[in-house]
């Protein structure tokens, strides 16, 4: 019965989230400067493989916290680029669980797979291009990050 009201009070966060992402993204609290990021994403290859369930687990967290601290705080840019690599780092983790996963095969896998993909080509550009920049990397980070929360929370594999 816990999990259940768990179940419905985080899918509530993951829908409220996914209503915030899909306006661009207006709030930020990173800590990046105007003169770049703090620090330049890159993948991961190192360290042990994460089961999918906690993986999974770990990810969700990620973008419920996300949303909970309130989101984007700001429109400049290299303001978010501290949360667009906090849920780019497990949803690496992530696809890595989904890898060594045996019970599901590539294509249960396909749309989560198709939206880490998107995240990391906006993780790519290196830096937090701000919220009203032309072509801004925040809605392909963050509001694919909230795609793939709500397509976990419907695609369970346990």
């Amino acid at each position: 019965m816990g999990r259940q009201i768990w179940e419905k009070m985080a899918s509530g966060l993951v829908l409220a989230a996914m209503v915030a992402a899909a306006s661009g993204c207006s709030r930020s609290t990173g800590t990046g400067t105007a003169a770049g990021p703090e620090t330049t994403a890159k993948p991961t290859t190192t360290g042990p493989v994460l089961d999918v369930a906690e993986a999974t687990g770990l990810f969700q967290e990620a973008v419920t916290k996300f949303s909970a601290d309130g989101g984007c705080l700001e429109k400049a840019p290299d303001t978010s680029w501290t949360q667009m690599q906090a849920v780019m780092e497990p949803a690496r983790d992530l696809r890595k669980a989904a890898n060594a996963d045996k019970s599901t095969g590539p294509a249960f896998w396909s749309d989560a797979y198709a939206l880490i993909d998107k995240m990391e080509e906006g993780i790519e550009v290196g830096r937090d291009l701000g919220a009203t920049a032309p072509g801004t990397n925040r809605p392909v980070v963050l509001g694919s990050a909230h795609q793939l929360a709500a397509w976990l929370y419907t695609h369970p594999t346990k």
